[in-house]
């Protein structure tokens, strides 16, 4: 069974390898999407796969890469067709 979910990440979440890291995560845990970075700082991904996939990822986004901080993260629903092929770090 396939799911997706949109993911909104808040704090000092740019400049720090996050979508990198990210892609890193998600690929290992066999996701397709996408991290980008949004003009007011945060960082939005989008990913699609199986729910405990999901569900880890977004365990390991509630703190991300070593130079992180997380200060804010939002889950909501997403459609599995938004998230295209691979994932990737854009």
């Amino acid at each position: 069974m396939s799911a997706a979910a949109r993911f909104l990440i808040g704090g000092r979440v740019q400049g720090v390898f996050f979508r990198a890291s990210t892609r890193q995560q998600a690929q290992r845990l066999g996701l397709r999407g996408y991290a980008k970075n949004l003009p007011d700082g945060r960082v939005e991904v989008l990913a699609a796969g199986e729910p405990d996939a999901l569900d880890a990822l977004e365990r390991w986004l509630q703190h991300g890469p070593p130079m992180a901080r997380v200060d804010a993260l939002r889950r909501e629903p997403a459609s599995a067709d938004e998230a295209g092929e691979g994932f990737k770090a854009g």
